[in-house]
């Protein structure tokens, strides 16, 4: 029997728990890109440059230890729905954390993800960016939250 894009795109999100660069880069296909909306909280709050999640490379280095930068204690991710059809599946979740300033960070997204068999080739991400600010910001202007900005 092969895997589904369902059961496929799942095995993505488990690969990113892992946090293990050998077992992430398997599960990405050579050309993967990750669509984020553009100057999101985190990619300022991190220093990242726009196009850090359109490379393989790029997306390992930044589920392995960017998103650490930021969210040290790690985060809880709640999956409310996930919808596949053909080889696209579509997850709602809910992602809970403590940033690296103490603040709390509470936002709904939603991901779409393009399969290539086994593989993630595409990645498209949506949440309330606003939100994203000011849980990060709050009032005080977007900057670096980490000591070390990409470079």
């Amino acid at each position: 029997m092969t895997q589904s894009a369902k059961e496929a795109a799942t095995a993505v999100w488990q690969a990113f728990a892992s946090r293990n660069p050998d077992v992430i880069r398997n599960v990405l296909s050579e050309d993967v890109i990750w669509k984020a909306p553009q100057d999101n909280a985190t990619q300022v709050a991190l220093g990242l440059p726009a196009d850090m999640l359109e490379t393989r490379d790029g997306i390992v280095a930044f589920v392995v230890d960017h998103f650490r930068r930021l969210f040290p204690e790690g985060a809880q991710f709640d999956f409310t729905k996930v919808i596949a059809e053909g080889d696209t599946v579509v997850f709602e979740q809910r992602m809970r954390a403590t940033a690296v300033n103490g603040r709390s960070y509470d936002n709904c997204y939603c991901w779409i993800f393009e399969m290539d068999g086994t593989c993630v080739r595409r990645i498209r991400e949506y949440m309330d960016t606003y939100g994203g600010y000011r849980m990060l910001f709050g009032g005080q202007s977007p900057r670096s939250l980490v000591d070390q900005p990409f470079r």
